[in-house]
């Protein structure tokens, strides 16, 4: 398949790619068995090359988005983004492998004006080597932004400048081809006949002068005075509302008011008499109020509190008259039903505290086997650290092995490294040279796109010119702009209930009337079902003092009965929690057991074993310590040298004098 047929399709798999909706390989598996033309090798190219697209998608977008923000860019269209990513793509990643004549051929098989002006731009050195390597090192770390994406790039750097001088060169020959030559025409001859006068030149027209228009008036910025009229009468409305809220929170209603319970006021009173009596020393003690007048203190109640607890009164009243209505007329008394009922309830009240203790045992049943678990597990770990130990040992010799392959391998990296510093100095002239060339050939396109630049502009200048004059032509034609306003007319929409200004005050004032009406009748409704309201407030609170009279006996007799009958807590007895207890007597014994065989045994040897690899341990750090302090005496050593620290030279002359020998 031809290169460009190839490029295109790599393009229209980006420019059908979605990240959201599918995956890169499920999307792969769709367009290859849609086209079904290409054989394995283009396969593989076009798998290749999407899915490093995909990969590396920060580093395109850098150079991409940059582009199009340059003023060469700018020209060009949004829709050859992916033409751009691709060839990016392959210049940075895919050059080695493809090589430059086949690079060359995916460029030239696009528009030779559009591959010159993004290779110039992403190629050039004020770009590369400064903001688009400081964009791919926030992406990337540097070390491979500099290893894998600038080195290839300075590596064929000058065949990559030499394909753009060769795009450059077709630009200016496509530019400047040579003018068609045109035969001249046959010039007929004139004929000898009087001339005739030539016509007199006109007189120019006067230009018209624009009259001065007619100022705005002052109205159109002020606003209506009804709008006015309507702001006062609502701050007005504001300020009486304020006034009335302020009445009604200074003159509340008696019921309303804050106050403490009688339960808050007698543990308060309990309080002071305490700590009164602490500063009272061997004083005459008054005799206490009776209890009626301490306790039986009347309670406020506000109108929805009585109505209420009348509800609740008259509900339980008419409940009791029920009951006895019924019993009258032969029906069964619940008292035999309430007595089962209550020794139901003992009996769920024994089997829940069975249950709860019955968990509490198993809680501590599974926390000793917890224990056990963990014992048996130390045991299993001292295993297992005493097995890595053993394989520690066995990677430590096979690492020692590879140490010395990595001494021989670096030692011949060192000796291609020396080598290749004699022809650096050759390669930068010539770099020279070529940038040079390069600055004079851009001097001169800049002059020309100036030149262009310039004649646009003036272009632009006199479009605009003629448009200010139609403008000013469009504004000198007079505008009406007077209104009359008849307040007896309507305003003309032929509507059935359409109406004049007068005759919508007049009505204004008929709706005024009847809403005063309304509102008189309304006040006298309401004053007599205060009045009613009030009456039957008396009625209910009378009704409540007697129900709380014959409650409060009630539940005198009961509080009496409660205390007769109070005993002591039942005592829980089930087989299956003795059984329990015994399981957890006996996993606790066991637990103390194994724990007993757990303790070490410290014995003579194990501790001049533990002094002696204290000592080693001390050994090794203070090696570490100086064999640092030597690197970095070698590493200022280096620098005074011209070396740079970072190079594989230094690297090899930073080692000790045992190590260089075991790698010579």
């Amino acid at each position: 398949m031809s290169h460009k047929k190839l490029l295109a399709c790599c393009v229209e798999l980006l420019d059908t790619f979605n990240p959201e909706e599918n995956c890169v390989e499920d999307h792969l598996k769709h367009f290859l068995k849609k086209d079904k033309t290409l054989d394995e090798n283009d396969q593989t190219f076009i798998v290749e090359v999407f899915s490093g697209c995909v990969r590396y998608a920060p580093i395109m977008k850098v150079v991409v988005d940059g582009f199009y923000n340059v003023k060469e860019g700018k020209r060009s269209l949004r829709s050859e983004r992916n033409i751009y990513i691709t060839l990016c793509y392959m210049t940075v990643f895919r050059l080695d492998e493809l090589g430059i004549v086949h690079f060359g051929n995916f460029v030239k098989s696009q528009d030779i004006n559009r591959m010159h002006n993004f290779f110039s731009f992403f190629l050039a050195d004020e770009n590369l080597k400064k903001w688009i390597k400081d964009e791919w090192c926030k992406h990337y770390d540097p070390r491979f932004t500099q290893d894998n994406l600038l080195k290839p790039l300075q590596r064929w750097m000058p065949e990559l400048e030499k394909m753009i001088s060769q795009l450059a060169d077709k630009v200016a020959n496509k530019n400047n081809l040579p003018k068609k030559v045109v035969k001249p025409a046959t010039q007929p001859q004139e004929f000898n006949i009087t001339q005739p006068k030539p016509r007199a030149i006109p007189v120019p027209e006067r230009i018209p002068k624009l009259h001065k228009h007619r100022p705005v008036p002052e109205s159109t910025y002020r606003p209506p005075k009804e709008q006015t009229l309507l702001a006062e009468a609502e701050e007005m409305n504001r300020r009486r509302a304020e006034e009335i809220l302020m009445d009604a929170n200074r003159f509340q209603f008696r019921a309303a008011i804050s106050e403490k319970s009688a339960k808050t006021k007698k543990i308060m009173a309990e309080i002071m008499d305490e700590e009164d009596s602490k500063l009272d020393f061997e004083k005459n003690r008054a005799r206490p109020l009776p209890r009626h007048v301490t306790e039986n203190i009347p309670i406020k109640l506000n109108t929805a509190a009585i109505l209420r607890e009348g509800a609740l009164v008259q509900k339980k009243e008419e409940d009791e008259l029920k009951k006895l209505l019924d019993l009258e007329a032969g029906a069964k008394d619940a008292s035999e039903f309430l007595e089962w009922q209550q020794k139901m309830r003992q009996k769920d009240y024994d089997e829940q505290l069975a249950e709860i203790e019955r968990r509490r045992l198993e809680g501590k049943l599974s926390h000793e086997e917890a224990i056990l678990a963990r014992q048996t597990l130390v045991k299993e770990n001292r295993q297992k650290v005493q097995d890595m130990k053993e394989e520690t040992e066995q990677l430590m010799q096979e690492y020692v092995h590879q140490r010395m392959q990595d001494e021989k391998e670096m030692k011949r990296l060192v000796e291609i490294v020396m080598s290749g510093h004699k022809n650096a100095i050759l390669a930068r002239e010539q770099l020279r040279e070529y940038k040079r060339k390069i600055v004079e050939e851009v001097n001169i396109e800049s002059q020309e796109l100036l030149r262009q630049a310039l004649e646009d502009e003036e272009e632009e200048m006199k479009r605009k010119f003629e448009i200010i004059q139609q403008i000013r032509a469009m504004e000198a034609v007079p505008v009406v702009r007077q209104k009359f306003v008849d307040l007896a007319s309507t305003a003309g929409h032929q509507l059935l209930s359409e109406l004049s200004i007068l005759e919508l005050k007049e009505r204004l004032g008929l709706m005024k009337e009847a809403q005063r009406k309304s509102e008189e009748e309304k006040r006298d409704e309401i004053l007599t079902a205060k009045q009613g309201k009030d009456k039957k407030l008396m009625d209910t609170l009378e009704q409540i003092s007697r129900h709380r009279a014959e409650t409060s006996k009630a539940a005198a007799l009961k509080l009496e009965k409660k205390r007769a009958t109070s005993g002591k807590k039942p005592e829980v007895k089930d087989s299956k929690l003795q059984d329990l207890q015994k399981k957890l007597q006996e996993k606790k014994a066991e637990r103390l057991r194994e724990a007993e065989k757990m303790k070490i045994k410290s014995d003579k040897k194990s501790a001049g074993r533990t002094q002696e690899l204290a000592r080693e341990k001390k050994a090794l750090e203070e090696n570490r310590w100086k064999e640092l302090e030597r690197t970095k005496e070698k590493q200022a050593k280096l620098v005074t040298q011209g070396i740079r620290p970072g190079t594989r030279s230094a690297q090899i002359l930073n080692r000790s004098p045992a190590a260089r020998k075991v790698s010579a």
